[in-house]
C-alpha cells in the first residue's frame, strides 16, 4: 500500500517481427534557419527568495489552457512549428509503421479471483484501451465487462481501478478521462453487465476495499475544488468514507479526517477475514506512515492509531487475529517483515520480527494461501522468497529468467496466485502459481513474431563523480556496429526503482541498431532507504551526476559517441534531462524530457506538487531554495552555449505535473541563445501524465520522439523487410 504520487512514464509492454534493413526513407528533415518559434510574452514578475531576486516573465503561461486564451493561442502556436518540422524528419513514417506492427498482439492483466470468477484486462493488439473480461471458471472462456473504447469518440477514456467485491457479484471501477488523475467510481453487476445507480466523484490517490459482506465499499476523496481549479488546485483535505450500494454520495458515511493536518493523505483496506479496517497515512511521497485501525466486529469502535509518527514504512500485508504482518524499514534500511498484536494496549511493545532484514531490498510482500511471498531486488532485477507465517524460509519463487516479477496477490485462503513477468527481451507472460506445489505454468503467454535470441542484454557497473558504484542495463539487437545511436533513460526519484520490462516502442528504436540504456541512478529504490536518500533533498545533485557518468561511460566504452547519444526521462525524468542538459549540454545530441518538473520553485503551488517536498524540499525554506535554485531546469538554461536539440512533450490534462512547467521551460529555452538546434515541444491535447494514454497517441507521440532522436543522431532509418 505505497502511495506513490510522482510515477515514471509508464512504458507499453509489445512486440514485434525483426527482419533484415532494406531500403531507407529519403526525405529530408526542414533547416533548423527555417525555424521561427512563437513570439511569447515576457512579463515583468520578479520574487524575492531570501534577498535573491528570481525573474519568472513566463507565469502567465502557468494558467489553465482551458481558462485562458493567451494560452491556449500560444499552445496553437508552438503546435504549428512542432508540428511542421516533425512532418519532415526522415524516418517518421516507418516508425509508425513499425509500432502499429510491433504493437499489434495480446496483452493480458494480473487475473483477480473472487466468488470463483477470473477478472482480467486484455488488449488484442491495437485497441486503444484494454477491455476487461471476466471467466466462470480458470480456464473458461472470457466474457466482456466493460470496454472503455466504447466511452469516447477519441479513445481517451480509459478504465482506472477496478475491484471486485467478495462474491464476486459487483464490479467497482474507475473511469479516466482524457488522462486526469481524477476519477468517476461507478459499480456493475457482474452477472447482467448492467450499471449501479452508484456515482461517485472528486475521487483522486485512493485506494478502494469492499465490505466482506458486499453491501459498499470503503474509498478516499477530497473535496470539491473551486470552479476553475480542478486540474491545478493543490489536492487537500483527503478524507476516507464508506458507500453504502444504492444510494448518493452525499450520503456517504465519514469514516476518518485529520482537519487539523490537511495535507495527510489516507488509504482504507479492509483485512481479509473482514474484521478489520487499516488506514494508512502519508503527508508527501516518502514512505512514512501512520497506522491506524478500526474493529469492524464492533458497531461502536472507534479507529485506533496504533503507529501514530510518520517516520517509517508501515505496509500491510495480511493478518491472523489482531496479529499484523507488516513491510517497514523500521531498523532496517533495506527493509523486514515484523508482526504487531494491534489489540495490545501497546502494539509497538509487541513488535516481532518474521523475516529479517538482507542484502538484498525488500520490494513489496504479500500473504496469500497462507504464504508469505517477499519480492526483493537483487542489482534491480527480482528475486521472489517463500516463508511460512512464523518466518520459516519456504525457498525460491523459480522465476523464468532475469528480469522483473509482479503481482502474487490474492485471498488468505487461496490455493492459488498469479504473476507477471517481463524483461528487456521477453513480452511480458501471465503465470498462475501453484501455492502447494510450487509450480508456474504459463496462463497467458503472448504469441509475438519476436526472436529474444537476435537481442543482448547486459549490465554493467560505472563509477560516478564521487566514486559510487552505480548500474546500467544495456540492450541492443546482436552485431550492431558500434559506436552506436544510443538513447540513454533515467529516473532517479522518488525511491522508484528501474527493473527489467518488455516494451515494443523501446523495440522500435533497437530494431534500427540503436542501443538502449537504462541507468539506475541514486534517489531511486534499487538499494533501499540509503541509495533513496543519497539522491534527493540537497543530495540531489547526485542523481545528475549518476546521469551524467552514464553518458561518459557509454562513450569511453565505444558503445556511443556525443554526437549519437541522446537522452530520454519522464515526470520526475523530465526534470533530470532538463537538469543535465543545463550542465552538460555538450555531452548529448538530443534531449527528451516528458511532462518534467521544470520550475522548482513553484512546483508546491499546484495539484499533487505539495507531496514532492520529501524529494525536493521546500523552495520556502532558505537552505532547501539555495540547492532548488542551483539545478532548476527553467531557471538554469545558460545563453552563449550550444544546447543538443530538444523536443520537450507534455499534455493539457496533466494534473499531476502541471503543463505550466514544459510551457515555461520551452518559452526560456527558445528565448535563450543556446545554439541553431531545435528546441521544440508538442502538447498533446485530451491527455495527461500518461496513464489511460490511448494507443493511437502512443504511435503518434513515439514516432515523433524516436524521429527526433534518429535524425540528431544520424541513426539511418529503414523499413525492415
Amino acid at each position: 500500500m505505497r502511495r506513490l504520487t510522482l510515477l515514471a512514464l509508464p512504458l507499453l509492454f509489445a512486440a514485434g517481427p525483426l527482419n533484415a534493413q532494406t531500403s531507407s526513407e529519403t526525405t529530408t528533415a526542414m533547416p533548423t534557419s527555417q525555424l521561427h518559434y512563437p513570439e511569447t510574452r515576457r512579463g515583468d514578475v520578479v520574487d524575492d527568495y531570501f534577498g535573491t531576486k528570481v525573474a519568472d516573465p513566463y507565469r502567465w503561461l502557468e494558467n489553465d489552457v482551458r481558462e485562458d486564451k493567451e494560452v491556449a493561442d500560444w499552445v496553437a502556436a508552438e503546435n504549428k512549428v512542432t508540428d511542421a518540422y516533425l512532418a519532415t524528419l526522415p524516418g517518421r513514417d516507418i516508425f509508425a509503421k513499425r509500432l502499429r506492427a510491433l504493437m499489434d498482439y495480446e496483452r493480458f492483466g494480473i487475473p483477480t479471483e473472487k466468488g470463483g470468477h477470473y477478472f482480467y484486462q486484455h488488449n488484442s493488439g491495437l485497441q486503444n484501451q484494454a477491455e476487461l473480461f471476466v471467466r466462470d471458471s480458470l480456464n473458461g472462456e472470457g466474457r466482456v465487462l466493460l470496454n472503455p473504447n466504447d466511452w469516447s469518440a477519441d479513445g481517451a477514456t480509459a478504465l482506472a481501478e477496478w475491484v471486485p467485491s467478495e462474491d464476486g457479484k459487483y464490479l467497482l471501477y474507475a473511469v479516466q478521462d482524457g488522462g486526469t488523475d481524477w476519477r468517476m467510481v461507478k459499480v456493475l453487476n457482474v452477472a447482467t453487465g448492467q450499471q449501479l445507480s452508484d456515482e461517485l466523484q472528486w475521487v483522486k490517490f485512493s485506494d478502494f476495499s469492499w465490505a466482506k459482506d458486499g453491501s459498499g465499499f470503503y474509498y478516499s476523496r477530497f473535496p470539491e475544488p473551486a470552479s476553475g481549479e480542478k486540474f491545478q488546485a493543490t489536492n487537500e483535505n483527503q478524507t476516507v468514507y464508506f458507500h453504502k450500494l444504492g444510494t448518493d454520495q452525499a450520503a456517504d458515511r465519514l469514516v476518518y479526517k485529520t482537519p487539523d493536518h490537511p495535507k495527510y493523505g489516507h488509504s482504507a483496506q479492509v483485512t481479509d477475514d473482514g474484521k478489520w479496517l487499516v488506514i494508512i497515512t502519508s503527508e508527501g511521497t516518502d514512505n512514512r506512515y501512520a497506522v491506524t485501525v478500526k474493529d469492524l466486529t464492533k458497531a461502536d469502535a472507534k479507529p485506533r492509531t496504533i503507529v501514530a509518527k510518520l517516520e517509517n514504512q508501515w505496509s500491510p500485508i495480511g493478518n491472523v487475529g489482531s496479529t499484523f504482518y507488516f513491510d517497514t524499514n523500521k531498523d532496517a534500511p533495506r527493509g523486514r517483515i515484523v508482526t504487531l498484536d494491534v489489540a495490545a494496549a501497546d502494539p509497538m511493545a509487541t513488535m516481532k520480527e518474521i523475516v529479517p532484514q538482507s542484502d538484498a531490498t525488500l520490494d513489496s510482500a504479500s500473504m496469500t494461501g497462507g504464504r508469505i511471498f517477499a519480492s526483493y531486488l537483487v542489482d534491480a532485477k527480482t528475486q521472489v522468497r517463500r516463508y511460512a507465517p512464523d518466518g520459516k524460509s519456504l525457498g525460491m519463487v523459480e522465476l523464468p529468467g532475469i528480469g522483473t516479477a509482479a503481482g502474487f496477490g490474492g485471498d488468505a485462503d487461496s490455493d492459488e496466485t498469479f504473476f507477471a513477468f517481463t524483461s528487456f527481451a521477453t513480452p511480458t507472460t501471465i503465470y498462475r502459481y501453484d501455492i502447494n506445489s510450487g509450480e508456474a505454468t504459463a496462463w497467458a503467454k503472448p504469441q509475438v513474431d519476436f526472436d529474444p535470441d537476435q537481442y543482448e542484454v547486459k549490465q554493467r557497473f560505472y563509477t560516478s563523480k564521487d566514486g559510487t558504484r552505480v548500474p546500467m542495463f544495456i540492450v541492443h539487437k546482436k552485431g550492431i556496429s558500434e559506436p552506436a545511436p544510443t538513447l540513454l533513460y533515467g529516473y532517479g526519484g522518488f525511491n522508484i526503482p528501474l527493473t527489467p520490462a518488455f516494451s515494443s516502442t523501446r523495440l522500435a528504436w533497437m530494431e534500427q541498431g540503436g542501443v538502449l540504456a537504462v541507468a539506475n541512478l541514486r534517489g531511486g529504490g534499487e538499494y533501499g532507504k540509503a541509495w533513496h536518500d543519497a539522491g534527493r533533498l540537497h543530495n540531489k545533485q547526485n542523481v545528475f551526476d549518476d546521469f551524467i557518468a552514464a553518458g561518459e561511460d557509454l562513450i569511453a566504452q565505444g558503445v556511443t559517441t556525443k554526437d549519437k547519444l541522446a537522452i530520454q526521462g519522464g515526470s520526475n525524468g523530465g526534470l533530470l534531462i532538463g537538469a543535465v542538459t543545463n550542465q552538460r549540454p555538450d555531452l548529448f545530441a538530443a534531449a527528451l524530457p516528458a511532462v518534467g518538473v521544470m520550475d522548482m520553485l513553484r512546483f508546491d503551488k499546484f495539484t499533487a506538487g505539495r507531496y514532492w517536498v520529501d524529494d525536493y524540499g521546500y523552495p520556502e525554506k532558505k537552505e532547501d531554495f539555495d540547492v532548488l535554485y542551483s539545478y532548476s531546469p527553467y531557471h538554469n538554461i545558460h545563453s552563449g552555449k550550444d544546447y543538443p536539440a530538444i523536443l520537450a512533450s507534455t499534455a493539457d490534462t496533466d494534473d499531476r505535473v502541471v503543463p505550466g512547467h514544459t510551457f515555461k521551460y520551452t518559452a526560456a529555452l527558445q528565448h535563450a541563445d543556446i545554439g541553431d538546434k531545435p528546441h521544440l515541444v508538442t502538447i498533446e491535447t485530451r491527455a495527461g501524465h500518461g496513464s489511460g494514454k490511448p494507443t493511437d497517441k502512443i504511435i503518434e507521440e513515439y514516432s515523433n520522439l524516436w524521429a527526433f532522436a534518429a535524425y540528431w543522431t544520424g541513426m539511418n532509418v529503414h523499413m525492415p523487410e
